[in-house]
């Protein structure tokens, strides 16, 4: 099987600040990728380049066989980008929203319709169609977001902490989204903070800190022969593993009468 995307010495630096350090990557047709760090690991950068935001890079980087740099319109119809902030039109409806958004990928309106009136359905904003999004909650706008990028049927999904906002029910049914999009056979490149959620879907997970990949394996290959979580791993990793103390000196701060 080829590889649907593939990174080959991708670096990346704003001045004299490195934050993304020769990365090498290949991601396979039904895949679902954890991409963890720290902030400020390169996680978003990364997610700009392939979704095309960002362009001035080294290295290369291919999507479905085709080269990045020169094909950003054609890769950019088969992605679906979930960022992590809801900056929708606010004076618009989802339905306004959502037609906007089809129209982009120059689906038909009935096509348009039914997808975005099952999806809005799942999610429980069918009674919130026609209102206007500046009255949505956090959640209620993250779902609009999520239906948005996916209602295309993108073959590769990038999810940059989708489930910011949403409530349990909601994180629920997203997980359970997930899997059913890994069986159709897409590729889900998942961003995350949530260590259980990547621990529990995610076929491979890369961590990255400061612009480099240092551990790259299915779970149970990061694990070994350890009983850890993921969330331990992480830390244990990326040199946090005395963040008991440091909550400690956080509490004790707040507590000190004499401040």
């Amino acid at each position: 099987m080829q590889p649907i995307i593939t990174i080959n010495g991708l670096s990346k630096s704003y001045g004299d600040k490195q934050v993304l350090n020769d990365i090498y990557l290949e991601v396979y047709p039904g895949q679902v990728i954890g991409y963890i760090g720290p902030n400020g690991a390169g996680k978003s950068t990364t997610v700009k380049i392939l979704t095309g935001v960002i362009q001035d890079y080294t290295g290369t980087v291919t999507v479905a066989g085709m080269d990045l740099r020169d094909n950003v319109l054609e890769i950019k119809k088969i992605i679906g980008y979930v960022p992590e902030l809801a900056e929708l039109y606010d004076l618009l409806t989802p339905r306004e929203y959502l037609s906007f958004i089809g129209k982009l990928y120059h689906m038909p309106d009935n096509l348009i319709e039914e997808r975005m009136t099952k999806m809005l359905d799942s999610f429980g904003l069918l009674p919130n169609i026609d209102q206007r999004m500046d009255s949505f909650s956090k959640g209620m706008r993250q779902k609009v977001l999520i239906t948005s990028g996916l209602i295309h049927n993108p073959s590769i999904v990038i999810l940059d902490e989708p489930l910011s906002g949403l409530d349990a029910n909601a994180v629920i049914l997203v997980k359970e989204l997930l899997q059913r999009l890994k069986q159709e056979g897409k590729t889900i490149f998942y961003c995350s903070h949530m260590m259980d959620v990547v621990e529990k879907v995610s076929d491979h997970i890369i961590l990255i800190d400061k612009g480099t990949i240092i551990a790259d394996g299915t779970f149970s290959e990061l694990r070994g022969s350890g009983t850890e979580s993921l969330e331990q791993i992480f830390s244990k990793l990326t040199a946090a593993d005395n963040l008991g103390e440091k909550a400690d000196s956080f509490a004790s701060a707040i507590s000190n009468k004499n401040s």
